[in-house]
């Protein structure tokens, strides 16, 4: 294996920076004896640990172009791309120490990839089974003790990914059993970071049922608690903002989101856990502008949903259409016929490739507001109309 070059260039960047390799696998959630067999030019990097690492040194695809350059014969085991998830399930069943705990890392982060990239592929049954996998192996002990934490750490945030997407596909009770486990484990291996993004998903799914005061209370115990990076307080403020609105304390409600601005437009990517990569000023427009249709203030709220919908205002996630189908609701409610129109028929074309079942609730919402508009010219009605039979058409059919 000529891995040689790679190593050593990531070694020169952590003596750069002055940083431990203990430190860096933490930063990015990957098992330290892992990356040390990596380092030390024992074993390939994955394409996930490289774009990782690319993007923590901000090398702008230095260490990819590397890492390809000095990849193992295209018939080399090592070499093969990211398999099939039914691949990595079998890699799960096998491993036992330090493999294990990165064959469950790399699961995660292979199906995080297929929500954002393919967001007509729902994840959640692949990220189910896989967690039964590794649950199962838990129970029974079938695993190297001596890496018991990062294996309880590994599987943490394979329960967050697979309750994140049950959740997403609206199988709320089976993501709050999940929830629960990424919860329990997480605290079980001491992993805070894993803990923090679980309860955010949690205090999410507590205020889209209703239960916006457990949602407050859920955002409120973390940021009483311990201090936070600023990217990860924002998302909470975020999530506080939330449980404000839906109390009916809109003001209060602003000033949280007036915060998490603050915090992500003065932050960088320093000490910030890998999985905030999300949490961009674009996610505040969104949220903002939800807030401000829940209270009432609707064309505020298209301006801040029209404006997270700016050219490199926000990164592109698989319930990216969410904003869309709310501004779309925001329009029609004020009349604003011609730019629904618009809006909507931009729905029609997306709608067949969207899985999230939440984002395609909110679209079936938009479509029946058809029956209720007073006035609307017959295209736009027309187009809801499409929209509606695009909603229910057999994503099978070609």
């Amino acid at each position: 294996m000529n891995s040689g070059e790679f190593s050593q260039r990531v070694r020169d960047l952590l003596r750069d920076r002055d940083m431990s390799v203990r430190a860096v696998a933490r930063h990015l959630n990957y098992d330290h004896a892992y990356l040390s067999r990596v380092l030390s030019g024992k074993q390939h990097p994955s394409t996930q640990l490289v774009t990782a690492l690319d993007n923590l040194f901000k090398t702008n695809g230095e260490l990819a172009e590397i890492a390809a350059r000095v990849a193992p014969p295209t018939d080399s085991p090592e070499s093969a791309e990211s398999p099939a998830i039914t691949d990595r399930i079998l890699r799960l069943n096998e491993a036992r120490g330090a493999d294990f705990a990165q064959a469950i890392r790399e699961t995660s982060h292979r199906l995080v990839v297929l929500d954002n990239e393919l967001s007509g592929v729902s994840i959640a049954e692949p990220a189910g089974r896989a967690f039964k996998v590794v649950h199962r192996r838990l129970g029974a002990g079938d695993y190297d003790p001596r890496y018991e934490r990062d294996i309880q750490s590994a599987a943490a945030e394979l329960a967050e990914v697979a309750g994140w997407a049950l959740w997403d596909a609206e199988r709320d009770d089976a993501a709050k059993r999940f929830n629960y486990e990424a919860l329990f484990l997480a605290k079980l291996s001491g992993d805070r970071s894993i803990e923090l993004l679980t309860l955010q998903n949690m205090a999410m799914q507590s205020e889209w049922s209703g239960r916006n005061q457990e949602a407050l209370s859920i955002a409120r115990s973390v940021l009483n608690g311990r201090r936070l990076s600023p990217r990860v307080e924002a998302m909470f403020r975020i999530r506080e903002a939330k449980g404000l609105v839906g109390t009916g304390r809109t003001s209060d409600a602003i000033e949280s989101l007036q915060r998490a601005r603050s915090l992500i437009e003065g932050s960088s990517d320093v000490g910030e856990p890998d999985w905030t990569w999300w949490v961009t000023s674009g996610e505040i427009d969104r949220q903002w502008g939800h807030t401000l249709q829940i209270a009432g203030d609707t064309q505020k709220a298209i301006e801040l949903l029209l404006q997270s919908l700016q050219p490199g205002r926000d990164v592109t996630t698989g319930y990216s259409s969410e904003r869309v189908a709310r501004l779309a609701q925001c329009l029609l409610n004020v009349n604003a016929w011609h730019d629904a129109e618009d809006i909507a028929r931009s729905l029609v074309t997306s709608a067949p490739g969207i899985s999230s079942g939440r984002t395609l609730r909110l679209i079936g919402h938009v479509a029946k507001q058809r029956d209720r508009l007073n006035g609307a010219p017959p295209s736009l009605t027309d187009t809801l109309e499409h929209l509606g039979e695009k909603l229910n058409e057999d994503p099978f059919t070609l």
